[in-house]
């Protein structure tokens, strides 16, 4: 049975130096999810300008596997850069792809930037969730992962709402420049409040699994190629490809000296392999997120500014339910926990019915329905997630504790990839291009939010284990 130290306060972690640090690796969580949010919010006016829709989901699949291997080399940063270094390198890599998104011609180039965005953001990323057992006592981590878990929810109100506005100028390309101008900002912060000495050195060299996370990409990949086709027999080939190459990265890694994953992860009746897998589950869930402004747009007939607002309701229930659960006492946490993959996965299915549902005479109850639906899915994940990364956290294996917490990221964004390169292939299969318009935007987000709701389902089943292991 794992013991969970007693948590400290919010003033504690807010106040003084402490609460400076905090915003910076806030900043470094806020600053990669609220840019996604902008991305999905503006890509409809993207592809309307420099065309590509059938690329759709590729700009959230080629972010994200580059975001895995950015993610993937936190260790090696902190070990050999310390954390204000290699926060400025990913802040660097992250911004030079900004501007190529911001000046992009093309689809291709569009790809190119996000590609780099991906790589900066999932190192800093990673180094804002490993930091935080540098930087804080060990009392006050369960309130700071309450806190960078919540910047996801903050990213659903301002991420799309800015996109919004942009979109609605006609300039999404200044979307990107603003992006661009935070940046520069968290940098300075992160040159003025975290010092260059603060790190934890390894007793061994820290090595980048490079062979797992080539795997890794050659999965995703296989799913996103498949997805350009219309013919099942090579999307299921895809999608066969892609789950034996993740058996395989499972078993490279499970064995290697050079790992991607702690001990332990890939066992899943263990406690650390099932808080790993409905972590993975989760995010597979959130990448509906990717659609949803579309669908918005086509199907309900909103504006981008209308879409990116309404993306606020699952901001609202991401927080709604990070924040407070995260001060709840041991036997209401656990019942969270079981509770809120279920809360998403209803809200998912609820989702599948409203949104596709076009009646212009009952536009207002089809809003509310959406509306509802939308607060579900981030309120479910939002009670769950923060319980999730504290008991990882004491569940840790000794010595790979860095690694443990780098891996947080790996697997939520390896999860978000396959998950978004899923989605491009059931969108595309069921008429999101062909014959695309309103009748297939409205096939098209029936099975999307059909096929995501079982993700959380078995998240409900898979939590188990953690849940008995708190006890």
């Amino acid at each position: 049975m794992s013991e969970i130290s007693p948590t400290g306060t919010w003033s504690e972690l807010l106040w003084g130096r402490n609460g400076l640090r905090s915003l910076a690796l806030a900043g470094g969580v806020a600053l990669h999810a609220i840019n996604v949010y902008i991305v999905a919010t503006v890509l409809p006016s993207v592809v309307q300008d420099i065309g590509g829709l059938q690329y759709y989901a590729w700009n959230m699949t080629l972010f994200v596997v580059a975001s895995i291997v950015g993610s993937a080399t936190t260790p090696k940063g902190i070990d050999a850069l310390g954390l204000r270094r290699a926060f400025l390198v990913a802040l660097v890599v992250f911004g030079l792809g900004t501007g190529v998104c911001s000046a992009a011609p093309t689809m291709g180039w569009m790809l190119a930037g996000r590609t780099l965005q991906g790589l900066g953001g999932g190192l800093m990323l990673g180094l804002s969730y490993a930091s935080s057992r540098i930087l804080f006592e060990q009392r006050l981590w369960p309130k700071a992962m309450a806190l960078l878990s919540s910047m996801w929810g903050v990213a659903t109100l301002a991420g799309p709402a800015i996109g919004g506005i942009f979109a609605q100028m006609q300039a999404w390309r200044w979307a990107f420049g603003s992006v661009i101008i935070v940046t520069a900002s968290l940098a300075l912060l992160i040159v003025t409040q975290i010092s260059a000495t603060a790190t934890t050195r390894s007793e061994t060299a820290v090595r980048i699994p490079v062979r797992q996370l080539l795997l890794m990409v050659v999965a995703v990949l296989a799913v996103s190629m498949a997805s350009l086709s219309h013919n099942l027999i090579w999307n299921l080939a895809g999608i066969v490809l892609g789950i034996t190459v993740s058996v395989v990265i499972a078993r490279i890694d499970d064995v290697a000296a050079n790992r991607l994953l702690p001990t332990g992860a890939y066992r899943l009746g263990g406690d650390l392999g099932s808080m790993y897998a409905c972590m993975a589950l989760l995010s597979v869930a959130m990448t509906a997120e990717i659609f949803i402004p579309y669908f918005l747009q086509v199907v309900q007939g909103f504006s981008p500014l209308a879409a990116g607002y309404f993306m606020v309701l699952m901001s609202a229930g991401w927080s709604t339910g990070s924040i407070p659960s995260s001060g709840r006492g041991l036997v209401v946490a656990n019942r969270l926990m079981q509770l809120g993959p279920v809360i998403s996965s209803i809200s998912l299915l609820g989702l599948s019915m409203a949104l596709p549902w076009y009646a212009p005479d009952q536009f207002s109850t089809v809003v509310a329905l959406i509306g509802v639906c939308l607060f579900g899915i981030g309120l479910g994940i939002g009670i769950t997630w923060p319980h999730l990364l504290t008991q990882l956290f004491h569940s840790s294996p000794a010595g790979q504790e860095n690694m443990a917490s780098s891996a947080i990221i790996t697997v939520q964004l390896y999860a978000l990839a396959f998950g978004a390169a899923l989605g491009g292939m059931v969108t595309n299969a069921a008429g999101f291009t062909e014959p695309g318009g309103l009748i297939g935007s409205q096939r098209a987000a029936l099975a999307l939010l059909v096929a995501l709701a079982m993700a959380p389902a078995c998240a409900a089943f898979l939590i188990r284990p953690v849940i008995r292991q708190r006890r």
